[in-house]
């Protein structure tokens, strides 16, 4: 089985895969902390639970956007799993697409996974829009090439900055409005970030599309995707596990290209 971490800014994902689906998924607060070993008595407990073994886990792959938690996951790997972890991003990890983006340029590991992800899945001449700590939209070639994209501020970010910015206005959580103009605060708030946004996907995927001079699926994916597909038609398809998927085909062309 397939042990696949993905590390973000928030949140990490823990998912086994079994060859032909995925068997369990676990979330816990990304803490750059945090040693293996408390890592793995958090694992072996929900593993333990989803009735899944450590001997079970054959490969470890990981995709981070946080460098200091990499060393105590390869240590995870190799203590408990006896594997030694793939990391994405590094020379040895093979993704199977080209990157097509300014010489030195370093692309966040999660948006690679999620170019890899969708194509595999969904073909070439893509938008992927990945609504996490920060709000991604990467391009993805008709040959299946990352090709650049955009980076804004996430939602959550947003509601942050606009509450420490001015004292007066509250924590709100994030929802769709009842109607685009409020009638108290948070309702205002509620309407600004939610059609804010919905204006953000739309009007940058139209740009892309034009760009490129030709029709883009859109790919939504991130915690909040669901909510913001129920305000446009901008997102053809939400995948919630893009970025695991990802991670799965990774690590297949990788065992591939080394049991060759």
């Amino acid at each position: 089985m397939l042990l696949a971490i993905d590390v973000g800014n928030t949140n990490t994902l823990f998912a086994v895969h079994d060859g032909q689906d995925f068997v369990a998924q676990w979330r816990c607060a990304t803490q750059p902390q945090r040693t293996a070993d408390e890592y793995f008595v958090w694992l072996d407990a929900l593993m333990t639970h989803s009735g899944v073994t450590a001997k079970a886990i054959t490969d470890v792959v990981v995709s981070s956007v946080v460098p200091r938690v990499l060393f105590n996951l390869r240590v995870l790997a190799q203590r408990y799993f006896d594997s030694r972890a793939l990391v994405v991003g590094r020379d040895d990890c093979e993704l199977g697409i080209p990157v097509r983006v300014d010489p030195g340029t370093q692309v966040g590991a999660d948006r690679l996974v999620n170019s890899v992800g969708a194509f595999r899945l969904y073909g070439g001449e893509l938008i992927v829009v990945d609504f996490g700590t920060a709000t991604t939209f990467d391009v993805v070639g008709a040959d299946g090439a990352y090709e650049g994209g955009v980076i804004a501020p996430g939602v959550n970010l947003s509601l942050e900055a606009l509450h420490m910015a001015a004292a007066a206005l509250p924590h709100i959580d994030v929802t769709r409005p009842a109607q685009v103009v409020g009638q108290n605060t948070v309702a205002c708030m509620q309407s600004g970030i939610f059609w804010g946004y919905v204006g953000l996907v739309e009007g940058i995927c139209q740009r892309i599309a034009e760009e490129r001079g030709k029709r883009m699926q859109v790919i939504g994916t991130g915690g909040l995707s669901t909510l913001f597909a129920q305000g446009t038609k901008a997102l053809d398809i939400i995948d919630t596990d893009l970025t695991i998927h990802g991670l799965v085909h990774i690590n297949e062309t990788n065992r591939g290209r080394n049991h060759a």
